[in-house]
């Protein structure tokens, strides 16, 4: 089935982020009155968003406060709200007239979500690279570092995000996990199968019952664990043949082997209790692709380098 293509934007992008667009019942209720019942946190920012003829309809014109909701669409920017400090220093691995490929930080969010919205990749490259037609390929989870593939141009855009929900792409990743005592690499699966869903609601994805949808293919990365001050750990390398939500991380805590300084699994760690100095051990090494344009076979590395690894150098053609 195709995707319902999303309205040009009657707005342009400030600062990378693109404007909000909301539909609007059929009635005659008034613009401002629905919009103050649907949001009533923000009725400061609309009374201000009304006074500068800053909501617009679909075709630019601004909307009046006292106008009817009639079925249309609004567009409007969202306040300039603090959002939490990220690292910013997105280095380029590629790039051409058609993709971008950069090696995101820890802590980033691919996209616009929740309390981040300036602070992302997208909006960042957006803004600081003057490319507002940029949009990620596909996406890497806030706290996990790597390669992160971006198209530049609208034209190739489906032909690419298709490789990924097709299952044409390549991945590999590295993680330094937990070992629990008395539990070496041998006793490591080669391979984790099974059905992952993440229920409304909850932080954490969960195994359930039912036809594998999550496959994860699991290696040393390193030929002997080690242990420090606090406990015994092993490096893996990691190969998905899928993509759902935290796979990595409940494939592996699963296994009982979870991510070395994760704050989602096996418990759940408040925001204000996460050190931010102890990123997740986690590190999207490689993705392979074939070019949507010339159709050559591409692979990207990352330059980075998990933090607990740092004191144990990798195989040559890690």
């Amino acid at each position: 089935m195709s995707r319902r293509r999303r309205p040009t934007s009657a707005l342009p992008q400030r600062a990378g982020v693109d404007a909000v667009r909301v539909l609007l019942p059929d009635t005659t209720e008034s613009v401002a009155a629905h919009l103050l019942a649907r949001f009533p946190r923000s009725a400061q920012d609309l009374a201000r968003l009304f006074a500068t003829n800053a909501m617009v309809d679909d075709s630019g014109v601004p909307v009046r406060a006292a106008d009817p909701c009639a079925g249309r669409a609004v567009w409007y920017h969202r306040p300039a709200l603090p959002e939490p400090g990220v690292p910013r220093e997105l280095p380029v691995i590629f790039e051409d007239a058609h993709l971008l490929v950069v090696d995101k930080p820890h802590g980033l969010p691919t996209t616009p979500r929740g309390s981040y919205v300036r602070n992302t990749a997208l909006s960042l490259l957006r803004h600081i690279r003057q490319e507002p037609d940029l949009a990620p390929a596909h996406r890497l989870d806030r706290l996990t570092a790597g390669v992160l593939l971006f198209t530049r141009d609208p034209a190739i855009r489906g032909r690419m995000q298709r490789q990924f929900q097709d299952r044409h792409t390549r991945k590999s990743y590295e993680a330094v996990v937990h070992l629990p005592p008395g539990r070496g690499l041998a006793g490591l699966p080669a391979i984790r199968e099974s059905r992952i869903e993440k229920p409304a609601g909850s932080l954490q994805a969960i195994e359930v019952d039912g036809p594998a949808n999550a496959v994860t293919r699991m290696q040393p990365l390193l030929p002997q664990p080690w242990t420090d001050h606090d406990g015994a750990w092993a490096a893996l390398s990691l190969h998905p043949t899928t993509g759902q939500t935290h796979q990595l991380r409940v494939h592996l805590n699963a296994a009982g082997t979870p991510i070395r300084w994760d704050p989602l699994y096996p418990e759940i760690i408040a925001p204000e209790g996460q050190d931010t100095s102890q990123p997740l051990q986690l590190l999207a090494r490689s993705l392979s692709i074939r070019h949507p344009v010339s159709g050559d076979e591409m692979t990207f590395v990352s330059n980075r380098t998990l933090a607990t690894l740092d004191p144990h150098p990798l195989p040559s053609n890690a």
